[in-house]
């Protein structure tokens, strides 16, 4: 494996812990109650409190990430994020729990945009399709061993030593981070602005707007959907809580072996095109799965795995389109607020459809049908800002 490869396995790696970290206290919820005596409104905080921190650091850490080389970047953030999940694992209360999720989100949030913005910088414009699908099957991995080996951890031995066990493997991923990557400082120079002059900076420089709105677009349609699926598929589908594991490993399973696919189809035809096709497929899927019937385990499964599959091919399609269209001495930021976006409007978009639908808990959840309409429509409106994201030179 060379050098490339290396920096690309590390930071597969550590997106894996970041992803287990974030996935794991869904499931964990039982665990929680139980022990922490939290009520429903308080879990829903110690789910929420990595989303809002991720999103309020990526806007700060947008003003200074191109101000230092990404390999001391990169191993800050690590440190923090590694830290926040010890305080997790060590957390008495619910108090200190939100905190360290908190502080988790804060550091893990800015560390998943700056991943993208390194493979964007070690690979050259023909592999980084294919990079960046490796780089995303860390969450299909997660989906398929991290998660339900960090459920088994955690009803075996107490619901903190998963994100105890987290924390120990990711300490040597920082040593092998900083031993693979060069400094990565080529981005660096230019003038240096104030940082809210250099935010503003990124908000608004031309190139950057249909990006934005590109990924706020994909993650608000996505996100009014993908939170409420296990609850449709127990209410609506057929399917028992205890076959929804089944589900998601399926789920998974597919999208470790799509993800890949889609970036050697980028790299090959572009990713532009590429996208186009993911997204159509996106769209059946949303519609097939928000108004699916009775049918049970067998027909449910197969259609939420190709759910999940689309969704992780718009996603890698769409993060090979924008970093392209990105300066390099801009990415470092750029990825930044861009992953403050994700966090944002997937938050709303989860709000949202919540706000739609009714039922759930033993009834029927209605509506689902309309919100799946509803985030197909706002999906659909991607592919003519994806045709504004242009590669960098291509310009008018």
């Amino acid at each position: 494996m060379d050098r490339a490869g290396l920096i690309l396995f590390t930071l597969a790696a550590m997106q894996f812990i970041s992803t287990v970290d974030f996935m794991i206290v869904m499931p964990l919820g039982p665990l929680l109650f139980d022990t922490l005596g939290i009520d429903t409104v308080q879990f829903s905080w110690v789910v929420s409190a990595y989303t809002f921190a991720a999103g309020c650091a990526g806007f700060a850490a947008a003003a200074v990430l191109d101000r230092v080389g990404r390999r001391s970047a990169y191993i800050v953030l690590s440190a923090g994020l590694l830290l926040g999940t010890l305080a997790c694992g060590l957390a008495p209360n619910y108090q200190l729990l939100v905190a360290a999720r908190c502080l988790t989100g804060a550091f893990g949030g800015v560390l998943g945009g700056l991943s993208y913005a390194i493979v964007a910088d070690v690979f050259p414009e023909e592999r980084r399709g294919r990079a960046t699908g490796l780089l995303m099957s860390a969450f299909a991995v997660a989906s398929v061993v991290g998660v339900p080996i960090g459920i088994a951890l955690g009803n075996r031995f107490g619901w903190g030593v998963p994100f105890l066990v987290l924390a120990a493997l990711g300490l040597p991923l920082m040593g092998m981070a900083a031993w693979t990557m060069p400094p990565l400082t080529g981005h660096l120079g230019g003038t240096r602005r104030r940082p809210l002059a250099q935010l503003l900076d990124t908000l608004t420089y031309p190139s950057h707007r249909p990006a934005l709105a590109l990924t706020a677009i994909l993650m608000f349609g996505a996100f009014s959907v993908i939170p409420y699926i296990s609850a449709s598929y127990v209410s609506n589908a057929g399917v028992t809580e205890a076959q929804l594991p089944v589900v998601f490993v399926a789920g998974g399973l597919l999208t470790l072996v799509s993800t890949p696919l889609v970036g050697r189809l980028i790299d090959r035809n572009g990713a532009l095109p590429v996208f186009r096709c993911v997204v159509s497929l996106a769209a059946v899927m949303t519609l097939v799965v928000t108004h699916l019937p009775s049918v049970g385990l067998a027909v449910a499964a197969p259609v939420a795995a190709l759910m999940m599959a689309s969704n992780a091919g718009r996603l890698v399609s769409s993060v090979s389109l924008i970093t392209a269209s990105i300066e390099p001495r801009r990415r470092g930021g750029f990825m930044s607020v861009n992953s403050s976006v994700q966090h944002i409007a997937s938050g709303l978009g989860t709000v949202c459809g919540g706000l739609i639908l009714e039922g759930g808990g033993g009834e029927p959840l209605r509506y689902f049908g309309t919100v799946g309409i509803l985030a197909v429509a706002v999906t659909l409106t991607s592919l003519w800002f994806a045709g504004r994201v242009r590669p960098r030179g291509t310009e008018p």
